[in-house]
């Protein structure tokens, strides 16, 4: 990926101008914005953000990755709270993705957030209740 093809998160913008800053060391302003950088982190394979942005109890050692799974885009269904002036926050997603073999799929998660030392951090997935 080069610093001006789209990112992967979605929002349209530049991979340096958009998850790419906080991939950098620039704090998630927002839940949401965390959870977009951090399904990125997943789609570039790196675990060591993912680790970063994990809350420290609920943060699996060691952390692996699929390295076959090729991430295919994500739709954000909603947000709750998760604001500037929030402590946690809930966002709930959609990202489709493909393995080497073709087959596909699709993980639909509710995460929960929360702020550990000033940053917003995942906790864990939430039920998603009836589909």
């Amino acid at each position: 990926m080069t610093p001006m093809e789209d990112c992967p998160c979605g929002w349209g913008a530049p991979y340096d101008e958009c998850c790419g800053r906080l991939h950098g060391g620039e704090p998630a302003p927002t839940a949401e914005a965390l959870m977009r950088s951090r399904y990125t982190a997943f789609a570039r394979g790196d675990a060591a953000y993912l680790s970063r942005t994990w809350h420290s109890s609920t943060r699996p050692r060691p952390l692996s990755l699929e390295p076959s799974r090729r991430w295919l885009g994500l739709h954000v269904l909603g947000a709750t709270r998760g604001g500037l002036l929030d402590a946690d926050g809930e966002v709930e997603f959609v990202a489709r993705w493909e393995d080497a073999d073709g087959t596909r799929g699709r993980h639909h998660e509710r995460s929960s957030f929360v702020r550990e030392q000033g940053r917003w951090v995942y906790l864990d997935a939430l039920p998603n209740g009836p589909n």
